[in-house]
């Protein structure tokens, strides 16, 4: 790519011809404040905070312009600190601060807030602008997000993120002037649109306009009651994000420290959700041979994200019949709980309560679904987020960085590296296809990395020749990730251009890693590192450290089948750990 000279702040660098004047200011090792940027998301020049002053061969570009979309030309000299600059940078930011709730000490962003560290960087101390505010309104009735108007800054992140990364669009800018307001369209509840709870725009959002409903205070006061047995799940991403909540690089693993955590909190046991995650490949793995040889509906995709689900129930209902009637492995294990556990150990299963730690928003949602229950029980009680955990930890005064490394408990809590990998896009189709070829094959295959359906690639598409009745068949399988490429892969099925046997669909953009109830890492920070590969990485490694690398060795699975289900597909199985999707209606008021 052909290169450009410029000028930032007297250093001469030359940089590629694309870029904008904010990526050249970081390769010159310039930091220019941002706060309405989101690399390759949100590039509006709303807030006005990055502006600089600038001039092309010695001629001055008119105002100042801003830098997040300013692309650099042949002998441009920039300025990013001359007093006018930052006067006006200053005064941009105390007039967002003006229309701002700051109850900051109060507030579940403090310390990871974007804006409150730009007021740090700038030296601002006060607010010089009074007068009236926005009306604040809070939209607290679904069981996943909160929307809090009084924080909102108006950058449009959120925005650009739910219509162009996910192809939804819940949200945009309603009302005029001073009244505008970032929401759903005529005043609608986030309960009652078609918002998935992805939790893609919390992750979007630079303050705490948008956050997940909280539920710490409920897993306290079970631990604290005598009559209360509390058992405690955590899906696999959680452990390549957790450690960001206590100053570790993003993506570094601490699985042992999480498990100790967690049992020092005073849970009665720590299981580990990547045990129902091997389950659900025999469960689903055995799903799949059983339509593609039974001339069952096909494509099937997998079930494993709730978001996904939702979407599907609402915008592609004619694609229900080719769900997989698996429920996630966060509902497998609480179903498994509140049966063969209570039974096994005679605990009355009324007296459980089963908590799950996600890295997902949209967990607490398929947690209440009806169906997700049985004898007046649901499977989960309570979800929580990573970062909820990570407030828990900090709430039980545990000094996590120096924790030693625990171990799940046992009969729930063994899992193979298949099932590790769970949390990243294509993590649930090579833990399939480890199984499943094995099983065709009839041997103990050797080569188990399927490398083609991993990566960041919004869609992936590959095929594997096996064994099925004896006869060399092309399995062609597909992975999307982000309910934008889900809807392109539908969309291609739909019109007889695609293909398929099998689908995974995630989501959220990376997989379980980059869900909506991870760490917060803000768009300063993923200028340098990109949270889903790195957190990818981390799982990815855990994987190839694990002795058993197949879900259909795991022996606790194995002893769970001849103890209790019998055989997967079998008619316990099809009771506990499978269900049923069905059209959803929005826009109009739910129960």
């Amino acid at each position: 790519m052909d290169n450009v000279n410029v000028t930032i702040n007297g250093v001469a660098v030359s940089v590629p011809k694309d870029y904008t004047v904010l990526l050249a200011a970081k390769a010159a090792g310039v930091d220019i404040p941002t706060l309405c940027y989101l690399k390759d998301v949100n590039e509006i020049a709303a807030c006005r905070v990055c502006v600089v002053e600038a001039d092309i061969n010695g001629v001055p570009m008119r105002n100042l312009p801003a830098s997040c979309v300013l692309q650099v030309q042949e002998g441009m000299n920039v300025k990013t600190n001359t007093a006018k600059v930052r006067k006006a940078v200053r005064k941009n930011v105390e007039l967002i601060l003006a229309n701002h709730n700051r109850e900051c000490l109060t507030c579940f962003r403090n310390g990871t807030c974007e804006l409150q560290k730009l007021c740090e960087q700038l030296g601002i101390k006060d607010v010089p602008y009074t007068g009236a505010t926005r009306k604040k309104v809070l939209d607290d009735l679904s069981y996943s997000i909160v929307r809090d108007s009084s924080k909102c800054i108006l950058c449009g992140r959120c925005i650009s993120t739910c219509r162009d990364v996910q192809g939804i669009g819940v949200l945009d800018f309603t009302k005029r002037g001073f009244n505008t307001e970032v929401a759903p369209a005529f005043d609608y509840s986030m309960k009652d649109v078609d918002c998935i709870y992805c939790g893609q725009c919390i992750n979007a959002c630079p303050v705490a306009a948008l956050r997940e409903k909280n539920y710490i205070e409920k897993v306290w006061e079970a631990i604290e009651d005598p009559e209360k047995f509390v058992i405690v799940q955590t899906a696999p991403a959680v452990r390549a994000s957790l450690g960001e909540e206590f100053g570790l690089p993003v993506g570094t693993p601490v699985t042992g420290k999480m498990v100790t955590a967690l049992k020092r909190m005073g849970f009665d046991k720590v299981f580990d959700t990547n045990f129902t995650a091997d389950l659900t490949i025999m469960e689903e793995g055995t799903e799949l041979l059983n339509r593609v040889t039974k001339g069952g509906v096909l494509p099937m995709i997998t079930s494993c994200s709730p978001g996904w689900i939702r979407f599907c129930e609402i915008n592609y209902p004619d694609f229900l019949d080719n769900l997989s009637t698996c429920k996630s492995p966060q509902q497998m294990l609480g179903a498994l709980v509140k049966t063969y556990y209570a039974e096994k150990f005679k605990i009355d299963p009324k007296n459980i309560v089963s908590v799950s730690v996600m890295p997902c928003i949209s967990k607490k949602t398929e947690a209440t679904r009806p169906e997700m229950g049985r004898d007046g029980m649901q499977d989960i009680d309570i979800v929580l987020t990573t970062r909820e955990l990570g407030d828990m930890i900090k709430q039980a005064r545990l000094n996590f960085l120096s924790l030693e490394d625990g171990e799940p408990d046992s009969i729930l809590g063994d899992y193979s590296g298949a099932a590790v990998i769970f949390g990243n896009t294509g993590g649930v189709m090579e833990a399939a296809l480890r199984t499943v070829a094995d099983i065709l094959t009839g041997e103990n295959l050797k080569a188990i990395e399927y490398k083609d359906v991993r990566g960041l690639e919004g869609v992936k598409e590959t095929s594997v020749t096996l064994p099925v009745g004896g006869v060399p068949t092309e399995i062609k399988v597909a992975v999307a990730h982000g309910t934008a490429n889900a809807a392109k892969v539908l969309d291609a099925i739909r019109a007889g251009e695609k293909d398929f046997h099998f689908i995974e669909v995630m989501a959220c953009p990376g997989g379980c890693v980059h869900g909506g109830g991870q760490s917060h890492v803000s768009a300063k920070a993923r200028l340098d590192v990109n949270p889903k590969e790195c957190r990818a990485n981390a799982l990815y490694s855990e994987d190839e450290r694990q002795v058993i690398r197949k879900s259909h060795d795991n022996p606790e699975v194995k002893a769970l089948y001849e103890d209790y289900l019998k055989e997967p597909n079998g008619e316990l199985s099809h009771h506990l750990l499978h269900t049923h999707y069905h059209k959803r209606e929005v826009y109009c008021p739910q129960e």
